[in-house]
């Protein structure tokens, strides 16, 4: 097995990362449609996207998608559960620490309410009963990634979606004063 520096390593899983965040979103938006049905006002400003200079951190999300769900999980090599995915993308691509729960993570940063949202947001949604029970990262054209469940991958996702609409329960904007 050929071993490549770190530094080589990172830069070209970050351009692999890049290229399939592209690719994604020029293919997912030549085939997106609204319907005529609403998927909620909650998650209306999601048809509207906004920059705040994160977009690195949906780029880095984008390049983990396919990678195994594994409770408990915090790496590509081991898999990554929802907590895990979001930790590891915001360590390796901004430099910013979270806390390991999501509930923890949900009192960091700044809800952004009714704002459109920005690529790199974290998504909250309750999936159990829980207002913090799952999350994922933003990465735009209401689309987010996340570590859905056991047997799974790391997906992206469309928020306006009938399922994920009537669980989204917040948006936060992590910058690095929020650590």
């Amino acid at each position: 097995m050929l071993q490549r520096p770190f530094n080589q390593s990172r830069s070209c899983r970050t351009l692999i990362g890049c290229g399939i965040f592209i690719c994604a979103l020029l293919i997912l938006n030549g085939c997106s449609t609204f319907s005529g049905r609403s998927a909620g006002s909650k998650v209306g400003q999601f048809k509207q996207d906004t920059s705040v200079g994160t977009e690195d951190i949906s780029i880095a999300a984008v390049g983990l998608v396919g990678v195994p769900y594994r409770y408990g999980g915090n790496n590509p090599k081991a898999g990554f559960d929802c907590s895990g995915l979001i930790g590891y993308v915001y360590l390796k691509s901004a430099d910013i620490k979270l806390p390991r729960t999501i509930q923890e993570m949900s009192t960091r940063g700044q809800s952004i309410d009714d704002q459109a949202p920005a690529p790199g947001d974290l998504v909250f949604f309750n999936t159990t009963g829980g207002k913090y029970s799952h999350a994922g990262i933003y990465v735009g054209k209401g689309r987010f990634v996340h570590a859905p469940s056991s047997g799974g991958t790391v997906r992206l996702e469309q928020i306006e979606s009938p399922y994920w609409a009537s669980r989204f329960t917040e948006a936060r904007r992590l910058v690095a004063s929020s650590q």
